[in-house]
């Protein structure tokens, strides 16, 4: 084992990290100007995601 192998953290499988959400593909978008579009509907879960990051990085630092 290298020296730099040691000092990997190891993956909590209790505490896994959030998933990043898949951006919609442009043929998911109607182009209607729904009020709730998938590009909406991602940026709200893109958002939730970036807070749940920060919150498992602090946890793994």
């Amino acid at each position: 084992m290298s020296p730099s192998e040691s000092t990997l953290p190891v993956p909590d499988p209790a505490d896994p990290p959030p998933v990043r959400p898949t951006e919609p593909d442009a043929a998911d978008c109607c182009g209607e100007g729904c009020t709730h579009c998938v590009y909406d509907l991602y940026e709200e879960a893109l958002e939730r995601y970036r807070v749940a990051l920060a919150a498992w990085q602090a946890r793994h630092p």
